[in-house]
């Protein structure tokens, strides 16, 4: 049980190895990793939230909103400051807006006790449109090199930006929930919170916690997006929410809360890029590949 995702990622290399053409080419293999990367960041910030057994189905929007802030800040500034202050200052914007919409989630959520999933719902629908507000529904466009880096650029030729970010995200989060206080608030709550509360735990305070580290992971996985499309797209986003579900659970997180590991998220993310890949390279039309991402976040569940 405990490697069984490891296992299963292993057998998928495998087939794909044998079954599929070009699959192990440098090129090919490093398209993967830049492709999983916004999904795999989202699982990360997804993870918190679904280890309490709450989900958020507005990734998508709140993606396309985040991104195309940081694209305005950034082509605002960078005429006025330069590239490089231009750069930071989209950051840090990007960052305080995934950090209000996470707090605003929380707060509503845990105030008013309305269930995560319609709190969110509402959220695709406001995030959205305020997406669209702000870029007039056009694509903004004119950043300079240095935002597109971050998604388009490579460590010493080699590496992808977006793995190195992918990867710090990864480490970060561990450390969470893995050597910190609030992790392991986090797997009581998500347990049994009458008894986290018992001991003394505030629920509320760590529900409103995870939804702004989710907020921060959907603000990075935000810029990064934008950035490997070199536009910020208010219309881009769509179904990602479910993507990163699916990496979560694929990598053994209970949607019921309480279990779940960061490793497990990022194993269960590369399994669904390889699996994507794959169909891609087979030239499986791309309705059917939606079809299989259903099926296999319901034979996750099942399993």
């Amino acid at each position: 049980t405990k490697y069984g995702t490891f296992m299963l990622l292993l057998v998928i290399f495998i087939v794909a190895v044998i079954g599929v053409p070009n699959f192990l080419g440098r090129e090919n293999l490093t398209n993967i990793l830049r492709q999983i990367a916004v999904v795999t960041i989202l699982a990360f910030g997804v993870q918190f939230v679904i280890i309490l057994g709450h989900i958020n189905v507005a990734l998508g929007s709140e993606i396309a909103l985040i991104g195309c802030v940081s694209c305005l800040v950034m082509v605002k500034v960078q005429d006025a400051l330069g590239s490089g202050f231009g750069l930071v200052i989209a950051i840090l914007a990007a960052l305080l807006v995934g950090m209000v919409i996470g707090a605003i989630n929380g707060y509503v959520i845990t105030r008013f006790n309305i269930p995560a999933f319609i709190m969110t719902l509402g959220v695709t629908e406001v995030a959205r449109g305020f997406a669209l507000i702000l870029t007039g529904g056009k694509p903004v466009s004119g950043m300079a090199d240095s935002f597109k880096v971050l998604g388009q650029g490579y460590v010493l030729r080699v590496i992808p930006i977006s793995v190195v970010i992918t990867l710090s995200v990864f480490v970060i989060c561990w450390i969470i929930l893995n050597k910190n206080k609030f992790g392991r608030h986090l797997y009581a709550v998500g347990g049994n919170i009458l008894a986290a509360e018992a001991s003394g735990i505030k629920s509320k305070m760590v529900v409103r916690k995870a939804f702004i580290i989710e907020g921060i992971c959907t603000a990075i996985a935000g810029i990064l997006f934008m950035s490997r499309l070199g536009t910020g797209q208010p219309s881009a986003g769509v179904t990602y929410e479910f993507k990163a579900i699916t990496a979560c659970v694929v990598g053994g997180t209970s949607l019921a809360g309480g279990s779940g590991s960061i490793v497990g998220t990022l194993i269960g993310s590369i399994i669904v890029g390889i699996i994507e890949n794959a169909q891609t390279l087979l030239g499986i039309n791309a309705y059917w590949q939606q079809v299989v991402r259903g099926l296999i976040i319901l034979l996750a569940v099942i399993i």
